[in-house]
């Protein structure tokens, strides 16, 4: 059986090969690289994404992250295509074919009919006099110096920098359209990204009866009554014209047990966090949580544009509701 340490010299030799030829890709980008990016941005139809074996792989999650950073796209596999599905493939459509040798006779035989469409061809192969490559409008190359297989035969190596490439001309497009957090988390709402980049306070805040607050001439004890009742570990304190005036924790009742406080007689306007965090029910919840977290504290109350308030929550809710 190999020894550890032979296991790790491998993994070792891989990533640092692959790290190279990464490297090296950088340094290749050119006016094609450029060019690519232009005519992706202009295309007013879908990219489709084409390859065969391991580049068809790597083509799947080229498509997947184009579509996902506001670059509508899909895999259309160079087999099926032959027998139909090239169908999917429309007139005001980019083609990105994918071909470490530019010579995959399944994605070959699809050319004169992609040409007859009028549909441009950007070529993803390390042999830009292949095939593929004369038959492209433009060809990025993705050649490598060798394959990090130690066989010389498993694509690894290329298939790395395939997927790196395809992953620098989605963001160098989301980066060119301005694509948003938002724009981001409206393709992605049923996941933990769309529930941070899209929940608001308002979906997630406590109101009307269930809201923790007591009037400024409440004792210390009929705040701590309240804290208990509504379960937040705070209250908001409110005037005569219901507008909040501050705040009682939990670490406000340890403060003036400490200082031997009556808590029966003391007013709680008298200890109470005058003022405090507070956030609005149209903020994102993920920025309330940023809030929360710089200023140490668990719960904050929410108020309308007269400092009223009309919510509450704290990190517990926070949690439940994905955000964290």
């Amino acid at each position: 059986m190999k020894n550890t340490s032979a296991y790790i010299l491998s993994a070792k030799r891989v990533i640092d090969i692959e790290i190279s030829a990464v490297q090296q890709l950088a340094h290749r980008l050119n006016d094609n690289f450029v060019q690519a990016c232009d005519l992706l941005a202009t295309c007013t139809g879908k990219v489709v994404v084409c390859g065969m074996g391991k580049s068809g792989h790597i083509g799947h999650k080229i498509a997947a992250t184009l579509a996902s950073t506001g670059t509508p796209s899909f895999f259309m596999h160079p087999g099926e295509a032959n027998h139909g599905d090239l169908g999917m493939l429309s007139e005001n459509d980019v083609l990105l074919a994918i071909s470490n040798s530019g010579e995959t006779s399944e994605l070959v035989n699809l050319l004169p009919v992609v040409k007859r469409l009028n549909v441009p061809v950007i070529a993803m192969t390390n042999r830009a006099n292949s095939t593929l490559g004369q038959h492209a409008d433009i060809v990025l190359d993705i050649s490598v110096e060798q394959e990090a297989c130690s066989l010389g035969l498993a694509p690894t190596s290329s298939t790395t920098t395939t997927l790196v490439l395809g992953d620098a001309l989605a963001i160098a497009l989301l980066d060119a359209k301005g694509f948003t957090p938002n724009d981001f988390a409206l393709s992605h709402p049923g996941g933990s990204l769309g529930r941070k980049l899209l929940l608001k306070v308002a979906d997630i805040m406590l109101t009307d009866g269930d809201l923790p607050l007591v009037g400024a001439t409440a004792t210390v004890t009929e705040a701590l009554l309240e804290i208990s009742s509504k379960g937040l570990g705070m209250t908001g304190i409110i005037d005569e014209n219901k507008t909040l005036v501050g705040i009682f924790t939990d670490g406000d009742l340890r403060r003036i047990l400490d200082a031997k406080t009556d808590i029966h007689t003391t007013k709680v306007n008298a200890v109470m966090t005058r003022g405090g965090r507070v956030t609005t029910a149209d903020t994102l919840a993920v920025e309330a949580l940023n809030i929360m977290e710089a200023h140490k504290i668990s719960a904050l109350m929410v108020v309308d544009d007269q400092q009223r308030p009309i919510g509450a929550f704290n990190m517990h809710m926070l949690l439940k509701a994905g955000v964290i």
